[in-house]
């Protein structure tokens, strides 16, 4: 007995049944998905546009944009529809791509956020050295290691979840497709798949969560030995917002993927999901843009532009 032939289609966990209710999370979630889309639209802009703008930290910040498109645009679009349309279903090939396109932005996203912090690092540590170590090409197979490897650790869960027959419910306790979620639906003993999915994501999380504490603790010593206030201020002003970043990111998916299936609850599962899969790639274009003022005077830059450019053709 097969997956494929026994389940066809999957019932996605709806927030509320009220219509109403149904419309107005229907417009809530299209005003985030739009300032999503624009706040990482205009640091993809700024970012390219800006030459000033053309250093490695800045390069790792525009990857991480995109990547926050491609991450939210994974299950807010279905969920919209979704409530528009008053309907749950969700093929199982799309629960197929909505799995693996989810994990490898997400895991993507990590990698990234694990890069930026040693490009930090090099940045406060070895400054004179920097140009050095962070050359164009080095940036580049950072960046790409973190697509491909990303890529393969979604494929390999993903294979592994859809391997399982599913002939039971076909209800998941979630807005969207997740693995935790999918394993509770599976008639066959799925606890190889748990353990397998808390062993890596133990590991990886470890090996990020160790990079970016070594690199920060480097980084913290060295500012607080800066002489001037005004260059410890420069320096922690580059480094807090990647590192509040990453722990909203990371603390939600830990309390995700690491527990075990059958401890979870669907309202504490769907809140940490709205975190992390909604929350922050809004908050992302937030926090590096509006304390950071080279981001803001190139925005700035585009604006003025923009509007002499429509002065011009308008006169």
């Amino acid at each position: 007995m097969t997956n494929q032939s026994t389940v066809t289609k999957f019932l996605l966990q709806g927030f509320s049944d009220v219509r109403e209710l149904q419309i107005l999370h229907f417009v809530l979630f299209l005003v985030i998905y739009l300032a999503a889309l624009m706040g990482n639209l205009l640091i993809i802009t700024a970012v390219a546009l800006d030459h000033h703008l053309h250093t490695p930290m800045y390069f790792f910040l525009g990857n991480l944009s995109f990547l926050d498109i491609c991450y939210i645009s994974v299950t807010v679009p279905k969920s919209m529809v979704s409530s528009l349309n008053n309907t749950r279903l969700i093929s199982f090939s799309g629960c197929v791509a909505q799995v693996y396109l989810g994990l490898h932005f997400a895991s993507a996203e990590l990698a990234l956020l694990t890069a930026m912090a040693y490009d930090r690092y090099v940045a406060i540590c070895h400054p004179l050295r920097y140009r050095v170590i962070m050359t164009r090409g080095a940036c580049a197979q950072m960046a790409a290691g973190s697509w491909i490897s990303s890529c393969i650790y979604s494929l390999l869960h993903t294979a592994n979840t859809f391997r399982l027959p599913f002939c039971g419910s076909n209800v998941i306790d979630q807005f969207f497709c997740d693995i935790p979620q999918l394993l509770k639906l599976s008639c066959s003993d799925t606890s190889t798949n748990e353990i397998v999915i808390i062993l890596c994501s133990a590991f990886l999380g470890l090996i990020f969560f160790l990079s970016i504490l070594v690199s920060y603790i480097h980084i913290f010593s060295t500012v607080l030995r800066i002489p001037s206030a005004q260059g410890r201020y420069k320096a922690f002003s580059t480094c807090l917002p990647h590192l509040v970043v990453f722990s909203l990111f990371i603390s939600t998916g830990i309390y995700t993927y690491l527990r075990p299936v059958s401890a979870s609850s669907p309202y504490q599962d769907m809140l940490a999901a709205v975190l992390y899969s909604v929350a922050s790639p809004i908050i992302n274009p937030l926090i590096y843009s509006l304390r950071n003022k080279e981001i803001k005077e190139a925005l700035g830059k585009i604006s003025s532009k923009i509007f002499f450019t429509k002065t011009l053709f308008t006169s």
